[in-house]
Formats: C-alpha cells, sequence, structure tokens
C-alpha cells in the first residue's frame, strides 16, 4: 500500500490553523501580563527587563508549551496536532509506526531552530539604540537560509520531507 505525501499546501494549511491555537495562548498570556502590570507595574521587570532573561522567560513561557504541543500531539494515538487533523494528514515514522516522544520531540525542535534564533536576534536588538551586530545580521539571515532549506527540501524531496523530517526519519502524510 502506498503513502499519500502531504505537500506544502496542506502542510502551510495545517500549521496555519495550529498558529492559530498558538496565537490564542498568545493572547492570554498578554491578558495576563497586563492585568499583572495594572497590579504593579515593576513585578515583570525581572522576567523581562533584560535580554538574557528576556529570552528565557519568552522560551519558558512560549516556546517551551508550543514545543510540548506539537511533541505530545504528533506523538498521540492521532499523530497530529489539531492543524494536521483538521487537514486529514498525520506524521509518522518512516516504518509507518506512531512516533516515539523523543522523535516527536527532536523533530519539533529542529523545526524550531528558526524561530528560536530568530527570537535570540530580536532579544539582542531590544537592548541597543544602535544599528544592529553583523553577528545579529548574520543570525537574521542564517533564519531565512533554514525557512528556504526547509522549504526547498519539502519541495524536491520525493517524499516530501523537510529537512528536519529527514534527520528524524518522519514523514508526514495523508489519513
Amino acid at each position: 500500500m502506498s503513502q499519500s505525501y502531504a505537500g506544502l499546501w496542506i502542510r502551510v494549511k495545517a500549521f496555519s490553523a495550529d498558529y492559530l491555537v498558538i496565537s490564542l495562548y498568545i493572547a492570554f498570556l498578554v491578558a495576563i501580563s497586563i492585568l499583572i502590570q495594572s497590579v504593579n507595574h515593576r513585578i515583570l521587570q525581572p522576567l523581562f527587563g533584560n535580554p538574557l532573561s528576556g529570552q528565557l522567560s519568552g522560551f519558558v513561557l512560549i516556546t517551551l508549551p508550543v514545543t510540548l504541543y506539537f511533541t505530545i500531539s504528533e506523538s498521540s494515538s492521532h499523530q497530529a496536532t489539531w492543524g494536521k487533523r483538521w487537514q486529514a494528514i498525520k506524521v509518522v515514522h518512516n516504518n509507518g509506526e506512531r512516533l516515539s516522544r523523543i522523535r516527536a520531540l527532536g523533530r519539533t525542535a529542529l523545526k524550531f531552530i528558526p524561530w528560536e534564533l530568530a527570537h535570540t536576534c530580536i532579544w539582542q536588538m531590544s537592548d541597543s539604540n544602535q544599528e544592529p551586530s553583523p553577528i545579529i545580521l548574520i543570525g537574521f539571515i542564517l533564519v531565512w537560509i533554514l525557512v528556504g532549506i526547509y522549504l526547498l527540501t519539502l519541495l524536491l524531496s520525493s517524499k516530501k520531507q523537510t529537512l528536519y523530517d529527514q534527520f528524524t526519519n518522519v514523514l508526514v502524510v495523508r489519513n
């Protein structure tokens, strides 16, 4: 039995739906932070007062929960996030089996490297009124290179695998 692999547009639609979930979570965090700020405007200063604490707080409050959402969803019995379920696609090991949590975590971590690198560059820029340093510019260039590689590998692969799918021996298939 041959698999029908999920291509670019169905994956974009699925991720867009997942991003809606992520956006609702971020809106909740913003509402909570506004509430906290209204009680005491200095209470969040230790969390976001400098680039290092801001990056760490952002990682713990946003990146880590989003990573867990993808990891737990894609290694569940559904083998899919909410967006993937909506688009009737799922994530499987190359042998067709459900992903282990470790494999799903590895795939998600590789997928989000550009996202986290962009956040790191933005936080480093937030501490300066000057032009971004060459290292920050190189970081942003690397973000777009990685995104381009992920896109090209998806488009050129016979099994429609991104680079992070290939590294983790994963396929995204239609149900």
